[in-house]
């Protein structure tokens, strides 16, 4: 009989101590529940109206001709953070977070903050400064911070960079301003260098006509700066002819690749031989 109260009593503590653990849970549900549904609601609309406003941006500064891809995306990037700062906001103020003072408090712990992210501020200084200053744009090909692609984005914290293999780079942006960078795409015209060795035997001035033949015999070769054919250093095996062209910055690499092979085939018609290197081994029998 003892045993059967004794049972019952410690059911009824349990069902007792169950009861209360789910009031309470309902009580926090019925709480903060639609603070945290209207806190999720906030953050998915905001990150929603972020990107949208970001491609917007992007669309309308896009039909301005006089505005390069660069600043476009920099200005989409730019509001899309700014938009995001303020759903933050938003999302700290659902859940009862005074703002204001934590706007103040966040001013007064400025300097703590600032030291805590000076990789991250130097960045978009820096981001500033290029797009200020402008030694690229997007599209052109350079070579910054030990890397060279054709520059893809730059935004708030990063420049993007795709290799002529098509591998993207991501570069802080502090790097690249605190680094040389060199632009290949920045001239409307570039100089390309050529060498050709002919053989010691060969007639060096029919040599030299030929190949200033062939050059002006291309079209996308410009005769103002003049080319240039001259004998640039006696080698080992071979007389060595510079070549220098200047041509439209567009057709570098198409010149370069078609006047190696035009002047080859030029040279080998002309029966001007183009040496390779040889080596003679003297033996002695006794």
């Amino acid at each position: 009989m003892n045993e059967t109260i004794i049972n019952d009593l410690g059911i009824n503590d349990a069902t007792n101590t169950m009861q209360a653990a789910i009031d309470q849970v309902v009580e926090i549900i019925t709480v903060y529940g639609l603070d945290v549904l209207g806190a999720i609601i906030i953050l998915v609309v905001g990150m929603w109206f972020a990107g949208w406003v970001s491609r917007m941006v992007a669309k309308a500064l896009g039909k301005a001709s006089k505005i390069d891809a660069t600043l476009i995306s920099f200005f989409s990037s730019t509001a899309k953070y700014v938009i995001m700062a303020f759903v933050g906001i938003a999302v700290l103020n659902q859940f009862g977070v005074q703002t204001a003072s934590l706007i103040a408090i966040l001013g007064a712990a400025g300097l703590a903050i600032g030291l805590a992210l000076q990789g991250t501020l130097s960045n978009v200084a820096a981001g500033v400064m290029l797009l200020i200053f402008r030694p690229f744009r997007v599209g052109d090909y350079v070579e910054a911070a030990g890397h060279g692609g054709t520059i893809r984005e730059l935004n708030l914290f990063f420049t993007l960079m795709n290799t002529p293999d098509n591998i993207l780079i991501s570069i802080p942006n502090a790097k690249i301003w605190g680094d040389s960078i060199r632009n290949f795409n920045a001239n409307k015209t570039r100089r390309v260098d050529f060498v050709f060795g002919v053989s010691y035997s060969s007639d060096l001035d029919k040599a030299k006509s030929t190949i200033m033949d062939v050059i002006s015999s291309d079209e996308r070769t410009h005769a103002d700066p003049e080319p240039l054919v001259e004998v640039m250093d006696l080698g080992e095996s071979s007389v060595n002819l510079v070549a220098r062209v200047w041509v439209n910055t567009p057709d570098y690499w198409a010149v370069k690749f078609s006047l190696n092979k035009a002047v080859k085939e030029r040279l080998d018609k002309e029966g001007i031989e183009i040496p390779f290197p040889t080596r003679t081994i003297y033996s002695q029998s006794d």
